[in-house]
């Protein structure tokens, strides 16, 4: 069900520039989730996570790996 709501989800960000503007704008995907979340889409960061690498319509999920801080 959650890999749908995915779906679904990024299907929608295509035809919305505003959507697509707050999602690329997102720092993590828990942030991308909150935001299908207020939509109505249910999925987790995690899943979204686990989609990394499929594509829906021109949209490709991508999991960007960001280092840590270092002091």
């Amino acid at each position: 069900m959650s890999i749908e709501q995915i779906k679904v989800f990024l299907q929608k960000m295509q035809i919305e520039p505003d959507l697509k503007k707050q999602v690329l704008s997102a720092s993590t995907a828990d942030d991308v989730a909150q935001i299908a979340l207020k939509l109505g889409y249910e999925f987790s960061g995690d899943e979204l996570l686990r989609f990394s690498g499929q594509k829906v319509g021109e949209v490709t999920v991508k999991k960007n790996d960001v280092p840590g801080e270092y002091n």
